[in-house]
């Protein structure tokens, strides 16, 4: 990752930056349904979510868009793809958290069957719910992945990652050098919003978090 962004006529020039944008909304969110690594379509609803953000991120002018190879993310990301005309790079490294026997099951089952592993992991404990992942696994896959497509960006570009709430997060801590304790001071995204991350003097700088919309609430593995 490089330094400090140029300067041209005394103005400090923009830098690069990575927008990290949730997937549209699913069933299993609305059932609130652990979905993890589970391949869930986007509901009629989270088509048009990702078709309005689309729009919004078009906007910004994005360089490169690379994708989790999940439907939910990759139709998603689709949208933008149709807008700017740039092809979508898809990553089985940008997937939601393995998350085990949680899969499937809904935020009530989990509390009733799993409510101590669940509140050491809200505490910042290394947890591996439902016998999968530990965030900080997934950080180590997900992060390398952006950071080499940053790598690739033109001067001052810009990176669009379609991603899951859990994996942005994680990713975020991460690219902060955030310790991974404090990773839950994060909250959670809504379905279809992003956070921008940009490229400071001392490394990346988050801009904005959970932004695209209204608020909405948080349905999904994350919240």
């Amino acid at each position: 990752m490089s330094g400090t962004a140029g300067r041209t006529g005394g103005t400090p020039e923009r830098g690069r930056r990575i927008i990290l944008w949730r997937h549209g909304q699913t069933s299993w969110n609305m059932e609130r349904r652990f979905q993890g690594s589970t391949d869930v379509e986007l509901t009629e609803t989270g088509i048009a979510q990702a078709r309005r953000a689309a729009r919004l991120l078009a906007s910004l002018g994005p360089d490169a868009i690379i994708s989790s190879d999940l439907k939910r993310a990759t139709r998603t990301a689709a949208e933008l793809a149709a807008l700017t005309g740039l092809e979508v790079t898809q990553d089985e490294g940008l997937r939601e958290t393995y998350a085990g026997v949680w899969q499937g099951l809904t935020h009530e089952e989990i509390i009733a069957r799993y409510g101590e592993e669940y509140a050491a992991w809200k505490r910042g404990e290394p947890v591996r719910r439902g016998g999968g992942e530990l965030e900080t696994e997934v950080a180590d896959r997900a992060a390398p992945v952006v950071l080499r497509h940053v790598e690739k960006l033109p001067e001052n570009g810009t990176l669009v990652v379609v991603s899951h709430g859990g994996t942005i997060r994680t990713t975020i801590g991460r690219l902060l050098g955030l310790e991974p304790r404090h990773w839950e001071s994060l909250g959670g995204l809504s379905n279809c919003c992003w956070s921008v991350l940009g490229e400071g003097a001392r490394g990346w700088r988050l801009l904005e978090h959970n932004a695209g919309t209204l608020p909405e609430p948080v349905l999904g593995d994350d919240d």
